[in-house]
C-alpha cells in the first residue's frame, strides 16, 4: 500500500501541466511502473556492444525456431542462459541505480556469467544428464541450483517481488512434502527438487518458457516492427476520427484506441502510457476529473490484453497446456473482448451525459475516409497474420510473415521506412521486451514443477470439492458459482503485480483444474476453453483491482490523480471484466463453443444490452438521473440478458423496455415543464418582478 506521501509523488512528477508526454517521460513513466523498462543506460561503444547482443540474440531466436532442429531441453536451456546473460548486464539491483551511464557493477558481470552457465552447463552437457536421471551427482545438483538462485534474483529486478513470493512459497512447500516421506534427508529432497524443476521440462524449461522462446518472442518482434511503421499513431488518429467529436468524446477515443493497440501489444501499462500521454490530457481538458480520465484509460487498456488475435501472448501458452488449436483460442476471445469494451465505452458515455461533457472540435480532428484511403495500408500486417493463422500456418510462420508485410507497407512512406538503423532499433527493443516475459515464463515453470512433482494441486482441488457439496447450497448452480468466485478471489489475488503471460500460466495450473474439477462433482461439464478463458480474464483483471493495479497506478501517473481512487473507479468501469467470466462457464456458447450463426447474433445484441443496463445502473443516469430501484432492476436485467437463455432474455427485455420508457417520459415531462416555464418568464412584462 502506497503512503499519502508516495501518492503525491505520483500525482506530481509527471506532466506538470495537460499536455502529451516526451517519449523521455514516457520512458521514465514506463520504467517506474513497469519493471521491465527499468533498465540501464549506455552510450557511445557500450550502447554499440549492448545493441550487438540483443541482435545476435534475435537472430538465435529465429535461426533456432524457424531453421534448426534441437533437442527441446538444449535450446530452451540455451535460450534461458542468454536471458539470463544479457538481463544481469541491463537490469541493476534496484530501480536507482540507472542514472550513471555506460556502468555495470563488477558483481552483476560475475553473475551474470555464472548464471548463464548454469544453463549453458545443463546444454552442453546434455546427453549425460539424461543417461543420469533423476540420479543426477553433485555437480549437477549445484550447478542446478545456482542457476534456480541467479534466476530467481534477476525475476525480482525485472518482474518484482509477487511471482517471487507465489514460487517461493510452492518451492518451500515443496521442501516440506519431501521430508515427509520415510527416510528422507535435506540432500535426497534437494537432488528431487532440483532435477524436476532444472532438469527436466516440468520446470523452469516447461511449456511456459518453451512458448516464449519460439511464438511469443517472434509476436514480440512484430510488435516492435509495427510500433517502427507508425500504427500506433495511426490507431489514436483512427480513434479521434471516429468518436473525437461525440460528446466524452477524448475519453471514448482512449476506448478505441487501447483496444486496437491491444491487438500489438503484450503489456496493460505500456498500452496505458503509449496512448494515455496523449488521451488523458485531452479528457482533462474536456472536463473530466483526473481520477476519471486516468480510470478509463487503464480500464481501456488492461481489456487490450484479452483482444484477439494475440491475447497479450497468453493466447500462445492456453494452446500448448490445453492442446486447443490457437485459432480455436481467438475467435473464442472475440465476443468477451467486444462486451468488455462495449461495457466501457457505454460508462464513458453515460458520464459524460451526466456531466455535460461535449467532444472536441471537428475540425481539429483527422477525417476517417481520408484516413483510412491515406494509411489504411498499416492494417496489411494485421490481416496477413489473421489470414496465416486461419489458413494453418504456425503462430511463428505467421508472425514472420507479419513482420515482413511490415517491410513492405513502410515503403509507401519516406518516413516510416526502414533503414539500417531502425531495422536494428527494431529487433532491440524486441529483444529487450522479451527479456521480461522470458524470465517470469521461466519463474512460473517452477510453480508447474511444483505442482507436478507434489500433487498440491490436487489437495486444492479436494479442499474446494468440500465447499461445493456444502448442504447449504441448495443448486448445483449456486455450488458452481461459489466455486468460481473463490477461484476467481484467487486469481486476482496471484495475479496482482504479476505479467500477463506468467500469471497466466500460474492460474492454468492451479486454478483452472479446480473448475474442471468443481464441475465434475456437481455433475456440470465444463468446457476446458471455458475454465481457461475464466482464468486468464480475472488474472488480467488484477492490472486495475485494488490495491496494486499497476496500469491504474501508471494512468494515475500521468493525470496527476490519487492512485487509489483511480484504481476504484478503475475497477469500476471495467464491470464486464469481472462480470462475464462466469458467464463463460456457466454459458460456453459465448465463447462459439456449440453455436449456431444466428444463436451469435442474438447473444450479441442481448449481451450488448445486457451491458448497457449495467453501465445505467452503476452510473444512475439514462436520459435523466435513475431512480434507485430502477438502477437495482436494470442491473439485474442485465444479468438476465447475459444469460443466452431464450426465458431470461425475454424477461429482461420486458423489464429494460418498462424502466427506459418511464425514464424517457419523466425526462420529457421534465423539458415540458422547464419549456413551460421559460415561455411564462418569456410573457411577462419587462418590469414584472421576479422569484
Amino acid at each position: 500500500m502506497k503512503t499519502n506521501e508516495q501518492n503525491e509523488e505520483i500525482k506530481n512528477e509527471y506532466s506538470p501541466e495537460d499536455r502529451e508526454l516526451t517519449e523521455q517521460e514516457k520512458e521514465k513513466l514506463i520504467a517506474k511502473f513497469d519493471r521491465e523498462s527499468n533498465v540501464r543506460l549506455f552510450s557511445g561503444i557500450p550502447a554499440m556492444i549492448m545493441k550487438g547482443l540483443l541482435v545476435l540474440f534475435a537472430v538465435y531466436v529465429i535461426w533456432t525456431t524457424l531453421f534448426v532442429t534441437l533437442p527441446e531441453q538444449v535450446r530452451r536451456s540455451a535460450f534461458v542462459g542468454i536471458i539470463v546473460l544479457i538481463g544481469y548486464l541491463y537490469y541493476p539491483f534496484r530501480k536507482g541505480m540507472t542514472k550513471k551511464v555506460n556502468y555495470i557493477p563488477w558483481y552483476d558481470i560475475v553473475l551474470a556469467i555464472v548464471g548463464s552457465s548454469a544453463f549453458f552447463y545443463y546444454a552442453f552437457n546434455f546427453n549425460g544428464i539424461i543417461e543420469r536421471a533423476n540420479m543426477i551427482n553433485s555437480t549437477d545438483i549445484y550447478m542446478g541450483l545456482l542457476g534456480m538462485l541467479l534466476l530467481t534474483e534477476l525475476c525480482r529486478r525485472v518482474v518484482g517481488l509477487p511471482i517471487i513470493i507465489v514460487a517461493a512459497s510452492f518451492i518451500a512447500y515443496a521442501f516440506i512434502d519431501g521430508l515427509s516421506f520415510p527416510n528422507a534427508t535435506l540432500y535426497t529432497v534437494l537432488r528431487r527438487i532440483v532435477y524436476e524443476l532444472f532438469y527436466t521440462t516440468n520446470g523452469i524449461i516447461g511449456i511456459p518458457i518453451g512458448v516464449a522462446s519460439t511464438f511469443i518472442v517472434l509476436f514480440i518482434f512484430l510488435a516492435a516492427f509495427l510500433e517502427k511503421s507508425g500504427i500506433a499513431k495511426f490507431f489514436i488518429d483512427l480513434a479521434n476520427s471516429i468518436a473525437g467529436a461525440s460528446s466524452g468524446g477524448p475519453a471514448k477515443v482512449a476506448v478505441i484506441a487501447s483496444a486496437l493497440l491491444g491487438i500489438i501489444t503484450g503489456s496493460s501499462v505500456a498500452n496505458t502510457v503509449a496512448s494515455g500521454s496523449v488521451t488523458i490530457p485531452a479528457m482533462k481538458k474536456t472536463g473530466y476529473k483526473p481520477e476519471f480520465a486516468a480510470a478509463v484509460e487503464a480500464a481501456s487498456s488492461t481489456g487490450g490484453q484479452v483482444m484477439p488475435p494475440i491475447l497479450g501472448a497468453a493466447a500462445f501458452i492456453m494452446a500448448e497446456m490445453t492442446g486447443i488449436p490457437y485459432v480455436t483460442i481467438a475467435v473464442a476471445a472475440i465476443i468477451p473482448a467486444f462486451m468488455y469494451f462495449i461495457g466501457v465505452f457505454i460508462m464513458v458515455h453515460l458520464e459524460a451525459k451526466k456531466t455535460g461533457l461535449k467532444g472536441l472540435p471537428k475540425e481539429t480532428l483527422p477525417r476517417f475516409g481520408r484516413l483510412v484511403v491515406k494509411n489504411g495500408y498499416l492494417f496489411l500486417p494485421i490481416v496477413i497474420l489473421i489470414i496465416l493463422l486461419s489458413r494453418g500456418f504456425t503462430p511463428a510462420y505467421s508472425a514472420c510473415g507479419a513482420i515482413l508485410s511490415v517491410f513492405v507497407v513502410t515503403l509507401f512512406k519516406k518516413e516510416t521506412r526502414f533503414t539500417p538503423v531502425s531495422f536494428v532499433d527494431a529487433l532491440t527493443t524486441g529483444s529487450k521486451n522479451t527479456l521480461g516475459v522470458a524470465i517470469a515464463c521461466a519463474v512460473a515453470g517452477t510453480v508447474v514443477g511444483v505442482v507436478t512433482l507434489t500433487g498440491i494441486g490436487q489437495i486444492l482441488i479436494r479442499l474446494l470439492v468440500v465447499v461445493v457439496n456444502n448442504p447449504f447450497l441448495v443448486s448445483i448452480n449456486a455450488s458452481l458459482f461459489v466455486a468460481l468466485l473463490i477461484t476467481a478471489i484467487a486469481c486476482l489475488i496471484l495475479g496482482l503485480g504479476v505479467p500477463t503471460t506468467a500469471k497466466y500460466v500460474i492460474m492454468a495450473t492451479i486454478t483452472a483444474p479446480m473448475i474442471l474439477r468443481a464441475g465434475a462433482e456437481i455433475g456440470i461439464v465444463v468446457p476446458l476453453l471455458a475454465a481457461h478463458m475464466f482464468v486468464f480474464h480475472f488474472g488480467t483483471d488484477a492490472d486495475i483491482t485494488p490495491p496494486v493495479g499497476l496500469a491504474a497506478y501508471a494512468a494515475a501517473a500521468i493525470a496527476k490523480s490519487n492512485p487509489m481512487l483511480t484504481c476504484v473507479i478503475s475497477a469500476k468501469l471495467a464491470i464486464a471484466g469481472y462480470i462475464l467470466p462466469f458467464f463463460f462457464v456457466f454459458s460456453p456458447v459465448m465463447l462459439f463453443i456449440d453455436a449456431t450463426p444466428l444463436l451469435m447474433i442474438k447473444i450479441i445484441i442481448a449481451c450488448s444490452i445486457g451491458m448497457f443496463n449495467i453501465a445505467v445502473g452503476i452510473q444512475g443516469w439514462l436520459f435523466k438521473k435513475v431512480f434507485w430501484a430502477f438502477r437495482l432492476l436494470l442491473i439485474f436485467a442485465g444479468f438476465l440478458l447475459i444469460d443466452p437463455g431464450i426465458v431470461t432474455t425475454l424477461f429482461g427485455l420486458g423489464i429494460t423496455a418498462v424502466i427506459v420508457y418511464i425514464n424517457y417520459w419523466q425526462n420529457k415531462q421534465d423539458k415540458k415543464l422547464i419549456n413551460a416555464e421559460v415561455s411564462v418568464q418569456n410573457d411577462l412584462p419587462p418590469d414584472t418582478p421576479q422569484n
